[in-house]
């Protein structure tokens, strides 16, 4: 007998059904519940015919009254500035949520309001969310009952940065990172920018200096150094599905070698199943994260300029996504947090 029910709203969009995916083999949990505004009263294999045969539910609309009655927990794979509208009830009944969106990432309700273009959760409701990110609070997550689970720029960035960050490492006002993204990461609605003429066979940045992203590490780049930390961050949308790399870029604080430096990544993480370090001259790539709950991370010396760079890859929908909301929600539980999370990367 499965331990757990749970329950996704917005199970149409690719976050969504990239949870149905994974719970569907997780030992310890039930999907006893999907629902979607957009798509409520089909079947969830209708808008994903893969599912035929596997999942047969209904999609149902987001009835907070009766959606507790179906599941004990809960993920929020929805757009940002629903799942805010939603949340509260679910926080007075103590049933536990993850929301993969960013309603709940920045504990500044003037930020989000600034960079989300929308009104904030009230401050006493995000205070009650711990960051997600599972290697770097994995204590408060298991006392944790509601997670605002990270953004993907951010896993890839800060699983990239942290060893630094907390040794004070590096020059925190020095940080350059260049992301590069895959298409999902616009999720599925269909837009100009991510049609398919506009997409294949180009790179384009967007956003530049202007990420919702952005607050979001220097909060926890502030967090890990104990001080102020103000990022350069360029994004770009690169003609595949699914993946990030993470190209980061920071002044040394002092002399140090690509080998010290590997070291200190390699002891930090050595306990952390689902980040990898390359060897020293070995440089990661998305395809070597595909379908999995990776972050792969290679880094060098330029010794030239005493400038770090280092390189972190992750499947956006996974590490980035879906995937790290699995992780949280074993971790809330006490289960070992690879628990069907142990997919060997797609390759080729």
């Amino acid at each position: 007998m499965r331990d757990l029910k749970v329950g996704i709203i917005g199970a149409n969009g690719y976050s969504g059904v990239e949870l149905i995916r994974i719970l569907q083999q997780h030992p310890k949990v039930e999907i006893s519940f999907l629902a979607s505004h957009s798509t409520s009263g089909k079947m969830i294999s209708e808008q994903y015919p893969h599912l035929q045969g596997i999942i047969e539910q209904k999609l149902e609309e987001t009835n907070v009254d009766h959606a507790m009655n179906e599941a004990d927990f809960f993920f929020f794979a929805t757009p940002s500035g629903v799942a805010k509208e939603l949340i509260p009830r679910f926080i007075e009944n103590e049933i536990p949520c993850i929301d993969l969106s960013g309603d709940h990432r920045l504990k500044d309700s003037s930020l989000y309001e600034e960079w989300y273009k929308n009104s904030s959760s009230p401050s006493k409701i995000l205070q009650k969310f711990t960051y997600g990110l599972s290697e770097l609070y994995k204590r408060e997550i298991a006392q944790s009952t509601f997670i605002a689970n990270p953004g993907c720029y951010p896993t890839a960035t800060l699983l990239g940065l942290a060893p630094l960050l907390v040794k004070n490492s590096i020059h925190t006002n020095s940080i350059i990172i260049d992301g590069k993204s895959g298409v999902t990461g616009a999720g599925r609605k269909a837009t100009l920018g991510t049609h398919y003429c506009e997409v294949n066979e180009n790179v384009k940045a967007y956003k530049i200096g202007t990420h919702q992203h952005i607050p979001e590490m220097e909060q926890c780049m502030q967090n890990l150094a104990a001080e102020s930390c103000n990022i350069t961050f360029s994004t770009h949308l690169i003609p595949m599905s699914r993946g990030i790399m993470c190209t980061i870029y920071a002044d040394l604080s002092k002399n140090e070698s690509t080998q010290t430096l590997l070291e200190l990544y390699n002891h930090y993480y050595q306990n952390h199943y689902f980040v990898r370090i390359r060897s020293e001259n070995a440089w990661p790539s998305t395809k070597e994260v595909y379908g999995s709950n990776y972050c792969d991370i290679g880094l060098k010396v330029d010794e030239r300029t005493n400038r770090l760079i280092i390189v972190s890859v992750i499947d956006n929908v996974m590490k980035g996504a879906s995937g790290q909301a699995i992780q949280n929600m074993n971790i809330m539980n006490g289960w070992e947090e690879q628990t069907g999370l142990q997919m060997t990367p797609v390759y080729p």
